[in-house]
């Protein structure tokens, strides 16, 4: 940044909200807020949003991350963007939404998973990824058959920051983070996988230009300028999908380095040289900001979403859940609780499976639920992160987002995972890697990199460790029961 006065702006649109984010000289935090967006479910297993509550919300976060900072509109030298990946958005030349976008937590495409079964081995093999439902290309898929006469008025399929970049400066185009991650890219050719498009029959005319994260997109309009309360001409960069920007604003992106963070959802992550997926696809993989550099990354789908759900029906407090978790050993009494509320990722890839409580009987009371919850969430991230051939060979483990900040929760994560867990000082990781982007991208830093900030280490505890490794192996059990794969969970199974 060129003065003490002046700030990037880093912009995340989130699941539940939009942040908005002004990171200052030494990358300091000047002004942080956010606002809420609402995902409607107008039928079984869809999940939706209005691509104008982002726009709505992001004029509310901006204003307010700006009265916070106590600085002036002018102070914005560049403007970056993250966003939720697979997300698909249909867009007009002129950035309006055709329809609502399709939220990654849909489900409505499982049977268009088919057509991407059914490819050819070479072509499946450039995807190199599990096939998930919610992704952008089997929602495409869906869409070319059930509403053929919406992409006949869209002009681009575009992720939610790109949707965002198209009305702050006119134009159309997507990065490689958040193209890899739509099953349209080729992992190794690096561009969209264009034989695969055609394969399937996909409108290739609306899939955007590629270009890197940290390249300079345009400058603000002076309508969305207005809208934002910005003065016009201010430099945005392209910016990369949430999961690849938190990376660079927490400063992981050296190979080998494992990367745990937990939010709406769980990631864990690992950084790679080589693009390398999993022979059994029970995780993916994608490309990161770095040119040549992929991380690999196995999936919770609903971490913090289930956490939210438990409290919500329960009526508790996080001070009286995270009170309890400090307490346990896992065991919640022989009552077990399967998180996948929105189907399973890593590493069962499961979109049909659904959540359960296993084990109830009368003994059981409102806080043996909701202690249940807290270690079901628990030990499904640590299912996940023991696909990862790195996070067996790794002495130490990098701990972010909003689940990173209660030490009971980080204790209890730390004796399950048996690692070191570095806490690093940064809830706002992906907007931060936003800013950082933007500044590269106009000119501000020489690179976008930075070194993790550690402000906690937990070492694991091995007797407990080994306790909850136990009582992980029981829910283990139960998990692959509840999970689908032609599997009936009858009462004999559940009470073995």
């Amino acid at each position: 940044m060129t003065s003490k006065d002046s700030c990037i702006l880093g912009v995340d649109i989130g699941t539940g909200s939009v942040k908005a984010l002004l990171v200052g000289p030494l990358h300091s935090t000047l002004g942080v807020s956010s606002a809420p967006i609402e995902i409607v479910r107008p039928r079984p297993l869809w999940a939706e949003c209005d691509p104008e509550t982002w726009w709505k919300a992001l004029r509310t976060a901006v204003t307010e991350a700006i009265k916070a900072a106590s600085l002036a509109p002018r102070s914005v030298e560049a403007i970056g963007l993250s966003a939720q990946m697979h997300t698909l958005v249909l867009a007009t030349e002129n950035a309006e939404s055709v329809r609502p976008a399709i939220v990654w937590l849909d489900g409505r495409a499982e049977e268009d998973l088919d057509a991407f079964r059914s490819l050819p081995f070479s072509l499946k093999l450039k995807l190199g990824n599990p096939l998930v439902a919610g992704m952008t290309g089997p929602l495409l898929h869906w869409l070319c058959r059930k509403e053929p006469e919406s992409l006949e008025r869209a002009a681009w399929v575009l992720q939610p920051k790109d949707w965002v970049r198209l009305r702050l400066v006119g134009m159309a185009a997507s990065e490689q983070t958040d193209a890899s991650a739509t099953l349209l890219y080729d992992l190794f050719g690096e561009d969209w996988a264009w034989e695969v498009v055609d394969a399937l029959r996909l409108p290739r005319h609306l899939l955007p230009p590629l270009y890197a994260s940290d390249d300079l997109a345009g400058l603000l309009g002076q309508q969305p300028a207005q809208e934002l309360g910005l003065p016009t001409g201010i430099p945005v960069a392209f910016g990369a999908g949430d999961t690849a920007a938190a990376l660079v604003g927490s400063g992981i992106g050296e190979p080998g380095q494992v990367f745990l963070n937990i939010g709406s959802a769980a990631q864990v992550v690992a950084i790679r040289e080589r693009p390398s997926p999993d022979p059994d696809l029970r995780y993916h993989l994608f490309a990161s900001v770095r040119p040549r550099q992929w991380y690999a990354l196995a999936g919770v789908q609903a971490a913090g979403i289930a956490l939210s759900w438990g409290l919500s029906v329960l009526q508790a407090t996080w001070e009286e859940a995270y009170g309890l978790i400090g307490e346990t050993d896992g065991s919640a009494g022989d009552l077990f609780f399967i998180p996948h509320l929105a189907g399973a990722r890593s590493p069962s890839m499961d979109a049909s499976a659904r959540g359960a409580f296993l084990g109830a009987d009368l003994r059981h009371d409102r806080l043996d639920l909701l202690k249940a919850i807290f270690e079901g969430v628990a030990f499904s991230i640590a299912d996940a992160a023991w696909t990862l051939p790195e996070a067996h060979e790794t002495e130490a483990i990098y701990l972010a987002g909003g689940g990173s900040l209660n030490p009971a929760w980080r204790r209890f994560l730390c004796d399950l995972l048996g690692k070191r867990l570095l806490v690093i000082d940064n809830p706002n990781a992906s907007a931060r890697g936003a800013a950082l982007l933007a500044a590269k991208a106009a000119g501000l830093l020489d690179k976008a990199e930075l070194e993790p900030r550690i402000v906690a280490s937990v070492e694991p505890d091995p007797k407990r460790h080994d306790r909850l490794l136990n009582s992980y192996s029981h829910w283990k059990h139960f998990e692959q029961l509840v999970v689908s794969g032609g599997r009936q969970v009858s009462s004999s199974q559940i009470s073995t």
